[in-house]
């Protein structure tokens, strides 16, 4: 399963909640809202979730082993840092 394409949306607060991203896996499955959090030790991304009855939060979909959660999330946050990168020379839309 190929990664084909990635979009990062910047969230307008300036919390710990970066961007969201749409990822698409062989032009033909896509996963929407993930997240890219700023954590203690770098940038992460968190899957999409949903709030059950009793409050807590359960991943809707997400990778069932690490290699494959670090492909993703190695592909999102790059394309994030690309998009800062952008920002900082005046470059909008990207």
């Amino acid at each position: 399963m190929e990664i084909t394409e990635v979009k990062v949306y910047p969230a307008k607060d300036d919390g710990r909640l970066k961007a969201y991203a749409t990822v698409v896996f062989d032009n033909s499955f896509i996963i929407r809202d993930l997240k890219i959090i700023e954590g203690d030790k770098g940038y992460f991304v968190s899957m999409p979730s949903r709030k059950r009855k009793d409050g807590t939060f359960r991943d809707i979909v997400h990778p069932l082993n690490s290699e494959t959660r670090r492909i993703i999330e190695d592909k999102i946050v790059a394309e994030y840092k690309k998009i800062l990168e952008l920002e900082e020379k005046g470059i909008e839309g990207a």
